[in-house]
């Protein structure tokens, strides 16, 4: 594995902190045993193991491509946890999560990304547009930016929305023609105006040895229950590989579609 795409650790949760009710998914804060704090997807919640899926591999294809991501850990889940919350759904929610769960180091006192507050300039905005495009990541809307500024810098947060194609059965990785018309509404299209530019670069960098490295961060037991007994865990890792390349290979058609709906805009 290439020395810049290190193993996630994996932390045990020690407490429950409380329950972030923005995301659908409701994900948490928690403590873990090396006294960080976390914000934790959980595999039982409804959009399921290929969420956490989604936010581990574009995660780390943000950490390659030089992005600001908060590290991301394995966070074990003791099935203890679900017996002494007195809310019935994150009850069953916890029980169900009992085992690996997805965790974001916890960024204490970030705010939400405001665009009409912050200026991010073009180079920056065109490198997580081009990130979007590829993995068909429809949630950085004005409505929901999931962009966190800490420290005076922009971090990028929640990315199980992407690769959504994987909801949509057997063959959702044969290579065929993708459009992405929602990147007509990414809130930061409009400063986006060196996608060609980041386009050679960032291709060049997502070599397949890089795609193969980073899917095999995934668990095998996250990947087969992700296929639902339609692929091997290794068929499955392949899957997420060939979309990817097909995606790259292609990067000329979702750039030019950033391009022309950002005209639109501008």
């Amino acid at each position: 594995m290439p020395e810049s795409i290190p193993a996630l650790r994996t932390v045990e949760v020690t407490r429950y902190v409380a329950p972030l009710r923005e995301g659908g998914s409701l994900p948490a804060l928690v403590e873990a045993d090396d006294e960080f704090m976390y914000v934790v997807k959980f595999r039982g919640a409804g959009q399921g193991i290929k969420a956490l899926i989604a936010e581990l591999v574009v995660g780390e294809l943000a950490r390659v491509l030089g992005l600001r991501l908060p590290e991301l850990v394995f966070c074990q889940l003791d099935e203890a946890f679900g017996r002494s919350e007195p809310d019935e759904e994150i009850q069953d929610l916890l029980r169900a999560s009992t085992g690996q769960n997805l965790g974001l180091h916890y960024l204490s006192g970030a705010i939400t990304f405001d665009p009409l507050v912050t200026t991010i300039e073009p180079r920056l905005a065109s490198q997580i547009v081009w990130l979007d495009a590829l993995t068909l990541n429809v949630d950085r809307t004005a409505r929901n930016t999931n962009l966190l500024i800490w420290h005076k810098e922009l971090w990028l947060i929640d990315h199980g929305a992407a690769l959504y194609v994987h909801h949509a059965g057997p063959g959702w990785a044969a290579p065929r023609p993708r459009t992405f018309p929602q990147v007509k509404d990414h809130v930061l299209l409009p400063q986006a105006s060196e996608l060609a530019a980041v386009d050679t670069e960032y291709r060049a960098r997502l070599t397949p040895e890089v795609l193969h490295a980073i899917l095999a961060l995934v668990p095998d037991a996250w990947l087969e229950e992700a296929a639902a007994g339609e692929a091997t865990a290794p068929e499955q890792r392949q899957n997420y590989v060939g979309f990817l390349a097909s995606r790259l290979a292609a990067s000329e058609t979702f750039v030019q579609e950033a391009e022309d709906a950002r005209k639109a805009l501008v």
